[in-house]
């Protein structure tokens, strides 16, 4: 091995250090060794003389199986992969099929719970591809929460000229199970939005902000519409979904007038740590 002898001599006259020098030692009829080489020179206070302390480590059945770990890993991804693609399409079958029956039934409400249902399929199937795009780890929420609004618009908006779902977050990250609780309150509050910020053909904007800073955040859905009115009594299906999944992420909910419109903010605040102001 003549890299490795040279190493050794270079080692010894003090211009070298060997560390974690790999080597693959091959001999007739056995398998090929996994060799791990460390050499420093040994200071013993006698200058007449040179020792090396040299260290080898057998590390092949290590390295096996952390080569089988990657590939069961790598197999793993893979197949939650294939499974958000395979949920992702039988969630727009569903879809589809909602939005059929809606055109079907003759009740103008049995419509509208049926188009909301629709709506909110979608955003969840959005969700599905999402994650089978980046992985099931981390999400990074801008492109996440643009996927959805423009799902949510292409479902619920018919004129885009008149309407339009702005999105502004910062740089987060987060874990896929709090993405996708966070985006089912962004797809409710909208869908609210929509829903009764803007009647009689009025034309408006919704925002959706995200900002954090350590372990606080702050999520907010604002409209430039009507504004509450009377809507602050009424409490339906998409509030008390809201109301829960704040309170499993920890998060306090807060309704305020935007003068125009209507502000929702769902806010997690972090020991030590200052509310997240979202952008205005």
């Amino acid at each position: 091995m003549p890299t490795l002898s040279s190493l050794l001599k270079a080692t010894a006259a003090g211009s070298a250090r060997i560390e974690a020098y790999e080597i693959d030692l091959k001999r007739a009829g056995q398998k090929t060794l996994q060799l791990v080489v460390n050499a420093r020179v040994l200071e013993d206070g006698d200058p007449d003389r040179i020792r090396l302390l040299v260290a080898v480590a057998d590390v092949t059945d290590a390295r096996a199986d952390a080569r089988q770990k990657d590939d069961l890993i790598r197999d793993k991804a893979i197949l939650m992969q294939e499974l958000q693609h395979r949920v992702a399409n039988s969630l727009q079958i569903i879809a589809s099929v909602l939005m059929q029956s809606a055109r079907r039934v003759q009740s103008e409400e049995a419509r509208g719970h049926l188009r909301d249902a629709h709506s909110r399929v979608m955003s969840i199937a959005a969700v599905q591809r999402h994650l089978a795009q980046t992985g099931v780890e981390n999400v990074s929420l801008r492109s996440y929460f643009t996927q959805l609004s423009e799902s949510l618009g292409a479902s619920m908006i018919s004129d885009r000229d008149r309407l339009s779902i702005v999105v502004s977050v910062d740089d987060s990250v987060v874990k896929s199970d709090i993405s996708i609780s966070l985006g089912l309150i962004v797809t409710e509050l909208v869908i609210n939005a929509l829903k009764h910020a803007f009647p009689q053909e009025r034309s408006g904007k919704i925002s959706v902000d995200y900002r954090s800073h350590g372990q606080a955040w702050n999520l907010s859905v604002s409209d430039d519409g009507i504004g509450m009115g009377d809507r602050a009594a009424k409490a339906g299906l998409g509030t008390g979904i809201v109301e829960a999944l704040a309170r499993n992420l920890q998060g306090d909910i807060s309704v305020t007038d935007a003068n125009p419109g209507t502000l929702v903010s769902v806010a997690h605040i972090a020991d030590g740590v200052a509310d997240v102001p979202a952008a205005a």
